[in-house]
């Protein structure tokens, strides 16, 4: 699969918004057979184009009522002190999402914690690696978009009526 076609997109973008559709019920949306979607299916699975399904978890659920972006600038930029730094990073299940970044610092990480003290505990233990020099942090207020899904649709159309 080099190219995908107008057919594989409409199945990435309904899988997206619901993985959890089956290949009769993307055949139906999309007019092709149950067949046709399965081997679709497969081959953007095979080729990298989908890399997996997960459940999205409310944040009660997750026991991480509390969450935050961390930026983090590393003291030194070698591949020992950085694969060290990776290493903790993917160890600390408080870690939800991590990136390695361009700009005023080397990466930004969104974490997790049941209440404002685990977040403080969490973000002195990250300042207690050794790789770090600097940590900049925000706590998140809410959750509006994620993974282009709209969390909160009815504050957003609730808003767009307080503009008219």
């Amino acid at each position: 699969m080099t190219t995908l076609d107008n057919y594989d997109w409409k199945i990435l973008n309904l899988l997206q918004q619901n993985g959890r559709l089956t290949n009769q019920e993307l055949s139906q949306i999309i007019g092709l057979s149950t067949s046709q979607c399965s081997r679709r299916r497969i081959a953007l699975e095979q080729n990298g184009y989908i890399e997996g399904y997960q459940a999205r978890l409310a944040l009660k659920a997750q026991k991480r009522q509390v969450q935050g972006l961390v930026e983090i600038t590393l003291n030194h930029h070698d591949p020992e002190t950085m694969e060290r730094f990776h290493h903790q990073i993917n160890a600390n299940p408080a870690v939800l999402d991590a990136y390695k970044v361009t700009g005023e610092y080397d990466y930004q990480l969104k974490v997790g914690a049941y209440d404002l003290n685990g977040l403080n505990t969490l973000l002195n233990e990250l300042a207690s690696y050794t790789e770090v020099s600097q940590i900049k942090t925000s706590v998140i207020l809410d959750r509006l978009k994620e993974n282009q899904i709209v969390l909160h649709r009815e504050q957003l159309e609730s808003s767009d009526d307080m503009h008219v």
